[in-house]
């Protein structure tokens, strides 16, 4: 699953971290 080919782990985490950001905020609009 890499998107940018030879982006490496700070391309990855970088994916990660948005993701969780992403997931934090439909959580947060579906709990209130």
């Amino acid at each position: 699953m890499s998107f940018g080919g030879s982006c490496g782990f700070g391309g990855g985490f970088a994916l990660l971290v948005v993701l969780f950001i992403l997931l934090i905020i439909v959580g947060c609009s579906c709990w209130s």
